[in-house]
């Protein structure tokens, strides 16, 4: 996947396009990640030892990861993801507009 936890994307579809937010959770079987403060859905929960008052909780839930592009930390764009390899058989993601390595 061209997305890690961790990155700041910019959601590109969906009720939340145009919202900024931090990778939570990556889950790449499903294609999906968990972005902070990003598609959020009320949650029924039974009172419980970690949550004993129970009740309707806001989490986030996942979104699939063709919906969301990464943002430059130095152009501040969002950007496609390209691949490179370093002269030490390194390979990291770099930005397709400014050439800026992402990790």
């Amino acid at each position: 996947m061209h997305i890690k936890k961790g990155d700041i994307v910019l959601v590109t579809t969906g009720k939340d396009a145009g919202k900024k937010g931090k990778v939570l959770r990556v889950v790449p079987k499903d294609k999906r990640v968990v972005v902070e403060g990003v598609n959020r859905v009320k949650r029924h929960q039974k009172p419980s030892r970690a949550i004993p008052q129970g009740g309707i909780l806001k989490m986030e839930a996942p979104l699939n990861a063709s919906n969301v592009m990464v943002v430059c930390g130095k152009c501040n764009k969002p950007t496609r993801v390209g691949h490179k390899l370093l002269n030490n058989d390194e390979k990291v993601r770099i930005c397709k507009n400014c050439g800026e390595v992402l990790d």
